[in-house]
């Protein structure tokens, strides 16, 4: 997964050199996350499914508590 075509960087990434972010990369069945300030430091690894679901749970409006 450290090939750079593997990684994507969000279009959301912020001026610039665009490093303020993290990136992704998609290897079934896992998503890594990396700093994209730190790329060869600690990745984060998800299984899929997982990681879906808390993107879906980010886009939901914030709940009352």
């Amino acid at each position: 997964m450290s090939t750079p075509s593997a990684w994507r960087k969000s279009s959301y990434s912020g001026g610039g050199q665009g490093d303020a972010c993290i990136e992704i990369a998609h290897r079934h069945p896992l998503i890594a996350i990396r700093d994209s300030k730190a790329p060869e430091r600690a990745r984060l690894t998800f299984p899929v499914d997982a990681f879906t679901t808390f993107v879906e749970a980010l886009k939901e409006p914030a709940k009352e508590l």
